[in-house]
């Protein structure tokens, strides 16, 4: 091993620096270290926050999700091995030589290392649902928030799939092809953590559009796609089932109110009666293992009554627009 290459994609947060710093301040490393930094903002907003005591080569992305930047990243390393880091993890102080130690001792088939995630918890009180999400990606398998791929692995698997957009499924799905291009994948013990970011009432609704990222994987890989990926069972079913009694409800309450017939009134109390407990159940599950405070219960309440047909909605666009696809072939 002469060197790694490390490739952070980033829009800008203000966690940048902070990675960056972190970086510089920890513990040299024993081998050469190239810092490939791939701006994937839409629009030039002056030059990234790149503190002193790092030499970082900025390259330019095309705004197309952190797959993409990804591929720009790799494809411009000059080292075999291509270590991706996240722009909002911060390193171990020792995270460089251990990343060194990780890959000097993988063996000649081990086409990529993941390290160690860590995300901190409160621990005055239970987390929230958005914390519980957060933490979740400890658990994850060869996710790019620190994960080592040698370039001969991604040069055999054809890279990132830039059809899927967002930072959801592109790493398991990744990391699915490098195996079947014959590489083992291994867990490694370098570390970082990676702190819950602050967001809104409504962001567990803003992610169900990772359901149409789950459509195109669902026909890349046929129904077993789940397991073949290793991403753990979701909800899809139950969301399908509540949002098809509101429509029903909906449908028969109408119907009701046109012909005046008692029997489609009673159909849409009935349909409703099934949203409604369906709605109870995912909201129940949600609010259980959470703080239980008034504004979670509130946020739980809504967003449990929102997140099923938004989630289906976003699984039938990707279906209808991934139709037919077929996964990404290797570089020749």
């Amino acid at each position: 091993m002469t060197g790694v290459s490390v490739v952070i994609p980033t829009l800008g947060r203000p966690s940048l620096t902070a990675l960056l710093t972190a970086l510089a301040a920890g513990a040299p490393a024993p081998m050469p270290v190239e810092y490939l930094l791939v701006d994937d903002r839409a629009r030039a907003a002056g030059e990234l926050p790149v503190p002193p005591g790092i030499d970082v080569k900025v390259l330019t992305g095309r705004a197309a999700g952190p797959a993409a930047a990804r591929n720009v990243g790799w494809q411009a390393a000059n080292h075999e091995w291509v270590a991706f880091l996240d722009d909002d993890v911060l390193p171990d102080p020792d995270w460089a030589a251990r990343l060194h130690a990780d890959l000097t001792t993988a063996s000649a088939h081990v086409g990529g290392v993941q390290g160690i995630l860590r995300v901190p918890l409160p621990a005055d009180r239970r987390p929230t649902d958005w914390e519980r999400v957060t933490a979740g990606l400890a658990d994850g398998a060869w996710i790019t928030a620190d994960m080592a791929y040698r370039r001969s692995a991604l040069e055999a698997a054809g890279g990132f799939d830039e059809r899927l957009p967002r930072a959801f499924r592109e790493d398991a799905e990744l990391a699915h092809r490098v195996r079947n291009a014959g590489f083992e994948l291994v867990k490694g013990a370098r570390t970082v953590t990676h702190p819950v970011r602050p967001e809104g009432r409504w962001v567990s609704v803003r992610t169900q559009r990772g359901n149409a990222d789950d459509a195109l994987l669902r026909h890349l890989y046929g129904p077993r796609w789940r397991t073949a990926l290793q991403i753990p069972p979701g909800r899809r079913s139950q969301h399908v089932a509540v949002t098809t009694a509101a429509a029903l409800a909906g449908v028969f309450a109408a119907t009701a109110a046109l012909t005046r017939r008692r029997g489609w009134g009673t159909a849409a109390v009935a349909a409703t009666a099934l949203w409604a407990a369906g709605t109870a159940e995912f909201a129940a599950a949600r609010i259980k293992p959470g703080p239980r405070d008034a504004r979670e219960v509130t946020t739980m309440l809504l967003t449990s009554a929102v997140i099923p047909p938004v989630a289906t909605v976003h699984w039938l666009r990707g279906w209808a627009r991934w139709r037919g696809s077929r996964p990404v072939e290797p570089q020749r």
